[in-house]
């Protein structure tokens, strides 16, 4: 059957597109008994292409996927149209092209799977997840790395971070579940009115029913996540797998193999049972403020 995403859902990106393209064309392949080098020597390719097309990590050409589905025997005509109108919307641009001045082209995946995750669960040791960010908080960010910007780069890279956190205000949400360690509500990033007026965002955040926020405070010595911050997300098609994401400066790592996705789960899995309960971050929150940031 072929998978046709909903109009209004999370999976609506390119990014999940060409996922949900490749899953299709893989159970295709396999239920037509063709092996990938079989399938890369009929688009003129490599038996690596055809993984890279399953996985979702590259862009398709209509005239590729019409081969493979022929080859695959696939002749339905409503099959093959939804399928092809699939590859033609999996290739067009998502909503940060707009932004590709300012925005790193390894930074550009993950987006699209932000943008169609039904799950993201993130981890934060230095500072606030980015979808949680007030425009002041995510400027002062911004400028630690970006010193010697122009004001106007400044400014286009703080509204790419708010333009992010759209997908918390449309009508299918993603649930965000998120731990941060207590440093970094105490590191005074931009000084105490900004970090006031994020804190009191956050709580305000927490009334969200589609945001749990858990704080790692200092009182539980070391944890599970000591390597530093990531970020989990999950889909909400079961034929894509899970991802982990982990940022560093000039690049980022992408994980999806069962060990590593294993491994991290239970990490986060722990965290949540080192951290505070939810219900009482609104509370740990008001009293940070009052201690470092009271007006």
């Amino acid at each position: 059957m072929t998978m046709v995403p909903r109009e209004d859902g999370p999976a609506t990106g390119p990014t999940v597109l060409r996922m949900l393209l490749g899953a299709q064309l893989r159970r295709l392949r396999e239920g037509a008994g063709v092996t990938r080098e079989g399938a890369g020597w009929e688009i003129r390719s490599s038996e690596s292409k055809i993984s890279r097309m399953e996985l979702g990590r590259v862009g398709f050409k209509e005239r590729d996927v019409a081969d493979l589905l022929t080859l695959y025997g696939v002749s339905a005509t409503d099959e093959r149209a939804a399928l092809l109108k699939l590859a033609r919307d999996a290739n067009s641009p998502g909503w940060w092209h707009r932004y590709g001045d300012v925005l790193p082209t390894w930074f550009q995946s993950y987006l699209g799977l932000e943008a169609a995750a039904a799950l993201i669960r993130t981890y934060e040791v230095q500072f606030v997840p980015g979808l949680l960010q007030t425009p002041e908080y995510a400027r002062a960010v911004i400028l630690l790395g970006h010193r010697g910007a122009a004001p106007e780069e400044v400014e286009r890279r703080v509204g790419l971070r708010m333009a992010r956190q759209e997908l918390l205000r449309r009508t299918h949400p993603p649930q965000l579940w998120a731990v941060v360690d207590e440093a970094v509500l105490r590191r005074p990033i931009g000084g105490p009115e900004v970090m006031r007026g994020q804190l009191d965002a956050l709580v305000e955040a927490t009334a969200s029913p589609h945001v749990r926020l858990q704080i790692v405070p200092f009182a539980a010595g070391g944890h599970a996540a000591a390597g530093g911050a990531f970020t989990i997300l999950r889909f909400g098609d079961q034929d894509l797998p899970d991802i982990v994401y982990i940022e560093q400066l000039t690049s980022a790592i992408y994980l999806d193999k069962r060990e590593d996705l294993d491994y991290y789960a239970l990490a986060m899995e722990r965290l949540c049972v080192e951290a505070e309960p939810p219900e009482r971050t609104p509370e740990l929150l008001g009293r940070i403020a009052d201690e470092l940031y009271r007006r």
